[in-house]
């Protein structure tokens, strides 16, 4: 009796049939995020997004971003949790399109992994999708790739681009700033995504499981680390349109920190000093730094610190922006003022990821209590 012919990819490592499965799982919660201006449904080799919205534009500015969430995702691996890992990689592609006041419309993401495991890459876009969601993004297409060989069988990478659109003489952005705008802070939920390579150097270094229980936290090393990344969008698209103009520039506070992600939307010639007084870092930094036995102030660069982003505003809107973030959920607080001509003596940062904008610094102690 003959033998039953083999099929020699799933010989090689792949599994298109787990593929197949995969697929299913995700279709509900893909599809959650469709309006009427996806076509196609879901599995075509492109996804369709309906552009006659545009007409309504009168100069209609295409944003685009693409990101991913680094590291973070072997703590997901290492306790076998993917439900969060798609908010954190929607909220490091689609808030940074909100910085220039785009309001997104679709996302793409792509996952590469060394075995599909239906279940797990479900759960991995079933967070995208609900965080699209919550952004009022449409998830339109992607794609999951199987790299035996390259990838172990538990291993992968998530990564996406977003694309939104702003009206040409709506752009935010550091030609709008001007002498005396607030410098506005609001908190993040934790890590965010930022850092997870420092992270994982200290819990590793210390002897820490991510099993192991967190006093300090309340729950394991793992889910605490796990904690998605707060989602900014649609409360800053709403505060850009109450306040009416008097946003002018807004910053992600995503790698570099703090200093140097303001200082890329500030203009030449303008500084401004961020004061530490003015909130408490989050228990998770604190916790981390003492740790590594080093100081907050030495992971200013890498970490948030408890803001995940910025917004620097007209002077006489700043009580309003923060009453109306405060009223979204998003606690805000003034941490600086910016200034131009002749600045303080002293270092300051300037010229972050390329872009030759504002200087920056931080000032003072931080505060002992939680903000």
């Amino acid at each position: 009796m003959a033998a039953s012919p083999t099929n020699p990819y799933s010989e090689a490592g792949v599994d298109t049939a787990a593929g197949d499965l995969a697929v299913e799982l995700m279709k509900s919660s893909v599809r959650a995020t469709h309006g009427p201006e996806v076509l196609g449904g879901v599995g075509g080799f492109a996804g369709l997004f309906d552009a006659s919205a545009l007409r309504d534009f009168r100069r209609p500015l295409l944003a685009t971003s693409t990101d991913g969430v680094g590291t973070k995702v072997a703590i997901a691996q290492a306790i076998d949790k993917h439900d969060t890992i798609g908010q954190d990689l929607v909220g490091m592609v689609v808030d940074d399109i909100v910085v220039v006041g785009a309001k997104p419309l679709f996302m793409t993401d792509y996952i590469a992994c060394g075995k599909v495991v239906p279940e797990r890459i479900a759960d991995i876009v079933r967070g995208i999708a609900e965080a699209c969601s919550a952004t009022g993004t449409a998830l339109v297409g992607g794609e999951t790739a199987e790299h035996p060989g390259l990838l172990g069988p538990r291993d992968y990478d998530v990564a996406g681009a977003a694309t939104g659109v702003v009206e040409a003489d709506a752009i935010l952005g550091a030609d709008r700033v001007q002498d005396g705008d607030a410098v506005i802070a609001v908190a993040s939920s934790g890590l965010h995504s930022n850092g997870y390579s420092l992270v994982r150097h200290i819990v590793t270094r210390a002897g820490i499981g991510y099993g192991d229980n967190a006093a300090d936290f309340g729950t394991t090393w793992g889910e605490a680390l796990l904690e998605p990344t707060r989602l900014y969008t649609l409360p800053l698209l709403r505060l850009i349109e109450q306040l009416g103009g008097g946003v002018h520039s807004l910053s992600h506070v995503t790698g570099g920190g703090i200093a140097a992600n303001l200082a890329r939307v500030l203009p030449q010639g303008s500084w401004a000093e961020v004061d530490r007084s003015s909130w408490s870092p989050s228990p998770v930094f604190r916790v981390l730094s003492d740790i590594a036995g080093s100081t907050l102030e030495s992971a200013e660069g890498t970490w948030n610190l408890g803001i995940g982003f910025l917004a620097v505003v007209a002077a006489d809107k700043k009580d309003a922006a923060i009453a109306a973030l405060n009223a979204e959920g998003m606690p805000s607080w003034q941490v600086g003022t910016v200034g131009f001509g002749p600045r303080p003596a002293g270092e300051f940062e300037q010229g972050a990821k390329g872009v030759d904008g504002g200087a920056v610094r931080l000032v003072g102690a931080y505060a002992d209590g939680a903000k």
